[in-house]
């Protein structure tokens, strides 16, 4: 018989003691966490709701920059941007390839699509260390046409990464009232214009995404989703025209091909309202590429003061006039006066009439008005009137202020006719409005509206604000029969320049000094600021214009005010009939009313036309009248055209020679999209005549002055 040890025993109770102690620490800690739901003061339910719930941003987009009519000018796109996978090691144990494995294979291929040379893309895939790379602006802003046709390829290590991108559709377009963005440490910022000035506004805030997922990284399906929606940035809407700043843009681009000048400003406004409708200048930059940013920083228009020459003269007219001391008739002694002289010299004209003083912008004329007629303290009181003593408060950032030189006698008189003291142009507009608009000055603005997208709310209004009223309406009107003079009299400095056929123009023109940085004066016929600030039609001006054309390159037979009346008359005249606005000799015609021609047969509206005066244009193939521009009710004058639309298949007719004004009603009537360059008249369409068109079909043409 065995015997068991004594100490085994002893060994196997103290076993089996412990073993109860860990077994009553285990049940005791299992009852805690039960009861509590805590391990070491960490909550166990929130740490498997952290490792099963995952968060991701939706992304806000930025506010889209628009024209009065809704057209956009900036917006958020789609941009999609090339990348390949690299690293080896991330294809070990997988039977797909997620590297690029053939280098060579992959540049001959991607070559076809992007602007790289193969040899550089083989460089690029094959960078040693490199674990992803990507292909610097040729591997950006891929169009979608590209994505689709790489991704066809199948490349193994190649992505198409999804993003967005600040998105300028109409390439240099008042691109220093609109500015552009750039990254900032991640985030998009505003420089320049309206995207700096505004760019809290047209910033969103992100949102965000949190929901459930196994350990796959699948959705679970009874997840409980918390989705705080992207609040979209502010939409901006501007005062600026889509088509009026085009015809500056085209205008002032072959004014810039042909003259080559060191600087050009212009700016297109209602004189009603001070809405803004164009501004411009050269140099400019394409926002979204930044091609030619470094030429010019700054928004001349704006911030930029200079001499303004003898478009000052306009306010010094409007003065003498309300003070009641120009006489037209009255004569003078031009040349010299008080060590000043007229543009030609100093050798003047004579005796000459104050009218003819100012057609020929006489310097001499002008001082003596400001001395002798206004005096100069009264004068210095109709400056602070027409505003040119202080910013116009414009809403487009660093606007300058004017530098009013009116210590001496002889500043005072300088003064008077634009010399030694300083303008903005913006402040020359905004005196400007007064003359055009009844003696009330208004304040330019440019921004029409601002919306809220996501709840449609209009945060901020522009509204037309009444600056004061230097002049009489009386005045006003006198002083725009005088400025007509200065186009129309053969004495007038801008005869047969700045006349446009079937308006009538007011205006005055300038020809400024170029002050040297070590005193006085640059010399030679080239080195002047020319200038002119005129509006139309002349009795009830719907526009005002100033255009500034700095030291162009001019050929022996050519004067500085050329390259200005270029851009003044084209544009001046391509936005009265965008505008329909009617031809001063066309008032004298019978306005006549236009019938309802729906559901007539197209030979009977013809006739119907025909026997008013109106032109009929038929398009469409089919036999009855379905649509019409003008309208039933709508009055048109004698030789309008009246289009027809027909039921059937849509069409385009022949439209060379039209004026943009009649190819927009074929536009509306066939909801076409319509692009156009050039000013005056169609002469060439892209869309051949009588071919058949369907909705959104996009219609070129190009327009030409008449020879």
């Amino acid at each position: 018989m065995i015997r068991k040890q004594p100490n085994i025993n002893f060994g196997a109770a103290i076993l089996f003691v412990f073993f109860c102690l860990l077994f009553f620490v285990l049940v005791i800690r299992f009852v805690y966490i039960q009861a509590t739901g805590e391990v070491s003061g960490v909550e166990l339910s929130a740490q498997a709701e952290k490792k099963h719930n995952t968060s991701r941003v939706l992304d806000a987009s930025r506010g889209s920059i628009l024209d009065r009519n809704g057209e956009v000018i900036a917006e958020d796109a789609v941009s999609y941007k090339l990348v390949a996978v690299t690293d080896a090691s991330l294809s070990k144990n997988l039977d797909k390839k997620v590297h690029v494995d053939d280098p060579e294979k992959t540049a001959r291929e991607l070559a076809k699509y992007i602007d790289l040379q193969e040899s550089e893309i083989y460089r690029i895939l094959t960078k040693e260390g490199a674990k992803q790379v990507e292909f610097g602006k040729a591997g950006k802003d891929l169009s979608y046409e590209t994505k689709k046709k790489i991704e066809d390829l199948k490349l193994p290590g190649i992505q198409i990464v999804e993003g967005k991108k600040r998105f300028y559709p109409n390439g240099v377009f008042a691109s220093h009232v609109i500015g552009y963005v750039e990254e900032d440490e991640g985030k998009e910022t505003g420089r320049l214009g309206i995207e700096e000035s505004l760019n809290k506004m047209l910033t969103g805030t992100n949102g965000s995404m949190e929901y459930s997922k196994d350990i796959w990284g699948y959705i679970l399906p009874n997840s409980k989703d918390k989705i705080e929606p992207a609040q979209n940035g502010n939409d901006v809407y501007l005062t600026l025209d889509k088509k009026i700043q085009s015809f500056l843009e085209d205008t002032m681009n072959k004014v810039n091909d042909k003259y080559n000048p060191a600087k050009m400003i212009a700016i297109v406004a209602n004189p009603k309202t001070g809405e803004i409708l164009a501004m411009s200048q050269r140099p400019s930059f394409d926002p979204e590429t930044r091609d030619g940013i470094t030429d010019s920083w700054h928004n001349e228009a704006i911030e930029t003061n200079y001499e303004p020459g003898s478009t000052m003269k306009i306010f010094t007219l409007a003065a003498a006039v309300e003070e009641g001391v120009f006489n037209p008739n009255e004569e003078y002694k031009s040349g010299r006066y008080e060590g000043i002289g007229d543009h030609n010299g100093g050798v003047g004209w004579g005796s000459i009439s104050y009218l003819e003083g100012v057609q020929r912008s006489s310097n001499v004329a002008f001082a003596k008005l400001a001395k002798e007629k206004i005096g100069f303290e009264t004068f210095r009181e109709y400056l602070t009137k027409f505003g040119l003593d202080q910013p116009t408060g414009i809403d487009l950032p660093r606007e300058a202020n004017s530098s009013i030189v009116f210590n001496w006698p002889i500043e005072k008189i300088t003064t008077a006719f634009g010399q030694g003291t300083a303008l903005t142009p913006i402040q020359q507009i905004q005196a400007a409005t007064a003359v055009a608009n009844d003696g009330k000055m208004v304040k330019p603005y440019v921004i029409e509206q601002i919306k809220n997208p996501n709840t449609g709310e209009i945060i901020k209004k522009g509204e037309t604000q009444v600056t004061g009223t230097p002049i009489s309406a009386a005045t006003a009107k006198e002083v725009r029969d005088i400025l007509e003079t200065v186009i129309t009299s053969p004495k007038g400095t801008g005869y047969k320049k700045f006349n446009i056929d079937g308006y009538a123009v007011a205006g005055k023109t300038g020809t400024a000094q170029i002050p040297k940085s070590g005193g006085g004066y640059l010399t030679g016929s080239e080195n002047y600021i020319f200038s002119f600030l005129g509006m139309a039609p002349k009795d009830d001006p719907e526009l005002i214009m100033y255009v500034a054309v700095q030291q162009p390159e001019l050929k022996e037979t050519e004067v500085g005010s050329e390259p200005v009346a270029e851009i003044f008359t084209s544009v001046m005249k391509s936005s009265l009939q965008y505008m329909d606005i009617v031809p001063t000799e066309e008032k004298v015609s019978k306005p006549i009313e236009i019938p309802n021609l729906s559901g007539m047969t197209a030979e009977e509206a013809k006739k119907i036309l025909k026997d008013k005066g109106l032109n009929a244009i038929v398009i469409g193939n089919g036999k009855t009248v379905e649509g019409q521009l003008p309208n039933k009710g709508d009055t048109y004058l004698k030789g309008e055209k009246v289009i027809i639309k027909t039921n059937g298949t849509e069409t385009v007719p022949n439209m060379k020679g039209w004026s943009i004004r009649d190819v927009l009603k074929v536009t509306e009537l066939n909801q076409l999209k319509l692009e156009s360059s050039g000013s005056g008249y169609v002469s060439s369409q892209s869309i051949k005549a009588g071919s058949k068109v369907k909705e959104n079909d996009k219609l070129t043409i190009k327009l030409k002055e008449p020879e």
